[in-house]
């Protein structure tokens, strides 16, 4: 017994060991370039799914496999790990980490609360719209991390809204049994809420280790990224306790005074990640994944000049919006029921004792916000910026402002986004005063020459991790397109070609989002990308028709806690169960797959031409098989 609790202990090592032991004889009985190709692809892609060594780890596997293996040089090999889309994220987190140094989200995100009031079906649109937004720019997981301690504040104004007017209804106030969705009975700031990984209970404690699954890191303390001065830290609020599954069903029966108040929990926590899985798939920089994509793309077809910030807007903009509207109509109706004219009106005349409280609490925590301030202002300025530059580069209808230089294609998106970013380094967070102080200008304290970022700054929010891990990828990528496994896999796919192009691009995307319920984003992607290629180049089906929807299909893990880090986060706030994210995940992964599909049939044909193979596909068709 006690081996064998031994061997269950070590068996991520003993995984990494046994697999490339076990998978040698492939090389060794088959000495070709494929066969050397498909062992390192193997073994990295084994790292991957069970997750043995960490993802960034595991995509260093062919940095010194492929040499050895004599499929790619070192020097090749390191080339592929620092691309052009490194860039563009590096940028991106620069006003990323100003946005959430500043605050600038917070406020947006209870500025958008307070539009929409605290009628149930308002307030779900409303935090669903608000993660969306937020979502296009800032990681899900730290989009999901922000703005569910507000909600679960919303959420606590609600519930003892209605337990105040049931005291008041009752002979004696100890017969009214106490609400409080903190388990502690102490109300939290509206600020980021921490799980408690150091819980003894091992089901959930490897639940919440896959937080990181999808390459984004763990959002920070907001106290380190927003150190706001005459914020007062409660050492109880620190780390606030998670109700562990095994107690899970008997918090729920007692923390609710109603099966409404429930419902309303569950639905809004729900949201919240599903929302920021959608706003996710606006942008081309929104996930990991379309990064990924990007880079793998242009990469492999460098000729081909379509996909960039604003064609992928066009596509992608109108998608999210019809998911965010059908999705926001099926939580309506799974937890809150068909009357949309009661939970969704706006008369003030209509509202109840626990929605104007609910109101006055959200009122008062902008208040506390004060006057928008200089850095919010300068950071706010450059989010714009960064994004008309990116539409107005090459938006395609006319010519762009990149037109106006002398030598074309030298510019990209990175070079908007790092140059915007750099900028950040220098500017003074202080506002610049030539005269006379005047007085309430600063809140704060006196903030010296400190610019609106510092290095400091952008590392916390820089995720290393996904750079690594992309740069393996494209690694796995060019040594499979040199040794000319990506084309004996696209050979024997060929069986698929009496399938209509509609119908092989339905089953990929299938296949995608069942694997990516319990693989990684980034590791499914990573090892589906090649195959895809190789599969349309085969059939002479435009890359673009196949790739784009696989891409955003992979994105839509919201079925189980373990799919994603948002998942993860909202799992752990004691609202919902696994049958509750199951039931809920498969209406909105159906939604997706469905608007996806439509939406590549039509104005995806016109947008990207996918009518037809282009020449860009042959030219990379033609090079593989040479």
């Amino acid at each position: 017994m006690g081996l064998l609790k031994g061997l269950l202990g070590a068996r991520k090592l003993l995984l990494v060991i046994l697999v490339p032991l076990l998978l040698l004889p492939l090389p060794m009985l088959h000495p070709s370039s494929e066969a050397s190709c498909a062992y390192v692809l193997i073994v990295t892609a084994v790292y991957w799914v069970s997750e043995a060594v960490p993802l960034g780890a595991a995509a260093l596997v062919p940095a010194f496999l492929y040499p050895f293996f004599g499929v790619l040089r070192s020097s090749e090999v390191a080339g592929e790990y620092f691309k052009n889309t490194t860039l563009l994220l590096v940028g991106v987190i620069c006003v990323a980490a100003a946005v959430e140094k500043w605050n600038l989200h917070k406020r947006i995100a209870l500025r958008m609360v307070l539009m929409a009031g605290a009628k149930p079906g308002m307030l779900l649109l409303c935090f669903m719209c608000c993660t969306t937004l937020l979502s296009m720019w800032l990681s899900n997981t730290s989009t999901t991390a922000m703005v569910m301690p507000i909600v679960e504040a919303v959420l606590q104004e609600l519930v003892s809204a209605e337990e105040e007017q049931l005291v008041a209804g009752n002979s004696s106030a100890e017969e009214a049994e106490p609400i409080n969705l903190d388990v502690n009975n102490s109300q939290p700031p509206l600020e980021l809420i921490f799980v408690n990984e150091d819980t003894s209970n091992a089901d959930f404690n490897s639940l919440m280790q896959n937080k990181n699954r999808n390459g984004v890191p763990t959002v920070t303390n907001s106290a380190e990224t927003a150190n706001l001065p005459g914020r007062k830290q409660h050492p109880s609020q620190e780390k606030p306790p998670v109700l562990t599954p095994s107690s899970r069903n008997q918090e729920l029966k007692r923390k609710y005074k109603s099966q409404h108040d429930q419902m309303i929990c569950k639905c809004l926590s729900l949201s919240i990640s599903y929302a920021a899985t959608i706003g996710g798939l606006t942008t081309i920089i929104g996930t990991s994944t379309s990064l990924i994509f990007l880079e793998h793309f242009n990469n492999q077809y460098p000729a081909a000049e379509v996909v960039n910030f604003g064609t992928w807007f066009l596509f992608s903009f109108p998608i999210s919006l019809i998911m965010l509207v059908v999705s926001w109509f099926w939580m309506h109706w799974l937890f809150l029921g068909c009357n949309f004219k009661e939970t969704c009106s706006l008369s003030k005349k209509k509202k109840t004792k626990r929605e104007e409280l609910s109101e006055k609490r959200i009122q008062e925590e902008y208040e506390k916000l004060g006057a928008i301030t200089y850095p919010e202002m300068v950071t706010g300025f450059f989010f714009v910026l960064m994004t008309v530059l990116w539409f107005t580069r090459e938006p395609g209808f006319v010519p762009g402002w990149d037109s106006f230089f002398e030598k074309k294609g030298y510019r990209t998106d990175a070079t908007v986004s790092v140059f915007l970013g750099f900028l950040l380094f220098l500017i003074p967070a202080k506002k610049p005063c030539f005269g006379k102080k005047r007085d309430g200008e600063d809140r704060g304290p006196s903030l010296g020459m400190e610019s609106i970022i510092t290095w400091k700054d952008f590392q916390k929010t820089m995720p290393w991790e996904i750079v690594i891990l992309v740069g393996g990828g494209y690694a796995l990528a060019s040594g499979s397109k040199t040794s000319g496994l990506s084309t004996w896999i696209g050979q024997q796919m060929l069986s698929l070609s009496s399938l209509p192009p509609w119908a092989v691009t339905l089953l990929a995307c299938i296949l995608v989002s069942i694997v990516t319920e319990f693989v990684s984003n980034p590791a499914t992607i990573t090892i589906f990308l090649p195959i895809v290629c190789s599969l349309s180049e085969t059939l002479q089906i435009n890359p673009l028709y196949t790739l784009i929807p696989v891409t955003m299909c992979i994105s839509f893990a919201v079925m189980l806690p373990v799919g994603n880090p948002p998942n993860a986060i909202v799992f752990s706030y004691g609202h919902c169960q696994i049958k509750d994210m199951v039931k809920a995940g498969l209406g909105v992964n159906v939604i997706g797959l469905v608007t996806v599909m439509v939406a590549i049939n039509t104005w995806g044909i016109s947008l990207f031409d996918l009518n037809t193979f282009p020449a860009w596909a042959k030219v990379s068709n033609i090079t593989d098989q040479a």
